[in-house]
């Protein structure tokens, strides 16, 4: 049995949990075998987060290609429009792609199960201590203050957690409605999430 990817010393990769990271080169791999499973132990040298030691089986990672933003980022926006009309519409219109969530978080194909995992670990991001970890993960920028004011990224951060908020809300009112079980997903969610369920379940 195989790792879903074998990587290679060079290659580029991003952790989807992890955007804050950026784009990462795996510096040094062992591979590890135990039984007839096959991992690897990889080094990895993030640009925004210093060297990690990470389990190819364990982590989320994508191999990074082309420009290494993410799609939904809006400086891939930027980039895969910027010749023609639609860069125009991307230019006048960042707030739309600053407060969009991550497709994982919203993506119907995901299971409910995978899609609640990933929404809560976007509440790791607060609009205080964390606002341009958030930015550099929501806008695929290295420096995101080189293309907007911190009032405009704690705007954009502002509309990004209602959205991440009422998504949270709506995904677990499903899983009620179908009576399927969820309450395990959140035994080790985030405070500030079960703070959000508490404050929609008080409005009503």
């Amino acid at each position: 049995m195989l790792t879903p990817t074998m990587y290679t010393q060079g290659m580029q990769v991003r952790h989807r949990q992890r955007p804050e990271w950026g784009a990462g080169t795996v510096s040094r791999v062992e591979q590890l075998t135990r039984g007839t499973t096959r991992d690897q132990r990889l080094w990895i040298k993030f640009g925004a987060a210093g060297l990690k030691t990470l389990l190819a089986s364990a982590a989320d990672l994508e191999v990074v290609e082309g420009t290494g933003a993410a799609e939904h980022t809006f400086a891939a926006r930027e980039i895969a429009s910027e010749g023609g009309w639609l860069g125009q519409i991307a230019k006048k219109r960042p707030e739309q792609a600053m407060s969009e969530l991550p497709p994982d978080a919203t993506d119907p194909f995901l299971t409910p199960e995978r899609r609640l995992k990933n929404l809560l670990g976007l509440f790791r991001f607060d609009g205080n201590t964390k606002l341009i970890d958030w930015a550099v993960a929501q806008s695929g920028l290295d420096d995101p203050l080189s293309r907007f004011t911190r009032i405009e990224l704690e705007a954009f951060y502002k509309d990004w957690s209602r959205e991440r908020d009422v998504a949270l809300y709506r995904l677990v009112g499903d899983f009620k409605r179908r009576r399927a079980p969820y309450e395990n997903l959140l035994a080790d969610a985030p405070k500030a999430a079960l703070q959000t369920l508490q404050r929609f379940e008080r409005r009503g």
